[in-house]
């Protein structure tokens, strides 16, 4: 009984905190998301395909709890209780974007975009995997699922963006170049997340 205590306490602990922050990174998004609603020129989205981003963004966010609560809670075979730490991953891409563009740091910081695409599609993959993917897997098919998924979500990021507001934008002559450098940082850091998942996953 002792020996059990002591195993099971750290990984308790990880999942309260883990719990908590990802309560606060929703709140933290939600609370931003209505102040850009109801001061869109403060908000550092204007002009930026705001009224996507304001639809977009909470689902995001809410598709891993509306999942489990909705399905995934009765039928899913990878977790017990709600995996909090999947849901935190998958909240930070959306909050990470939101912050970087409310302090004004896309516009401001000539190399901030690019490490965006490459960090934040990385915690992104990183939750997808993380909620869903089984088990056992080995490292190779890992890294090929994460690249499906990564490549995949950045190609419909990118053309979200094109339709909703760079074609219309001053931002269309460089375009392709940026668009080209964006997909293969998004792949890249979707591939990095697929071997951590799976280096973690193997830790006992």
């Amino acid at each position: 009984m002792t020996t059990m205590v002591t195993t099971t306490a750290p990984a308790t602990s990880r999942t309260g905190w883990t719990k908590y922050a990802a309560l606060l990174a929703k709140v933290v998004l939600f609370l931003l998301l209505l102040t850009a609603f109801i001061w869109p020129d403060l908000s550092g989205i204007k002009g930026k395909a705001s009224t996507a981003r304001l639809v977009v963004y909470p689902i995001g966010a809410m598709i891993l709890p509306l999942w489990w609560f909705g399905y995934g809670r009765a039928k899913s075979k990878l977790h017990q209780t709600f995996p909090w730490h999947a849901d935190l991953l998958l909240t930070v891409p959306w909050l990470g974007d939101l912050i970087g563009n409310r302090l004004n740091l896309f516009d401001t910081i000539t190399w901030w975009d690019d490490a965006m695409h490459f960090v934040l599609w990385g915690f992104l993959t990183a939750g997808a995997l993380t909620a869903f993917l089984p088990r056992g897997l080995t490292r190779g098919l890992t890294a090929f699922v994460a690249l499906g998924f990564g490549a995949t979500a950045a190609v419909i990021w990118e053309l979200g963006e094109y339709v909703a507001f760079v074609r219309h934008s001053a931002e269309l002559q460089t375009a392709y170049t940026d668009t080209l450098g964006d997909l293969a940082l998004g792949t890249l850091g979707a591939l990095l997340a697929g071997l951590i998942v799976h280096r973690v996953r193997r830790t006992p």
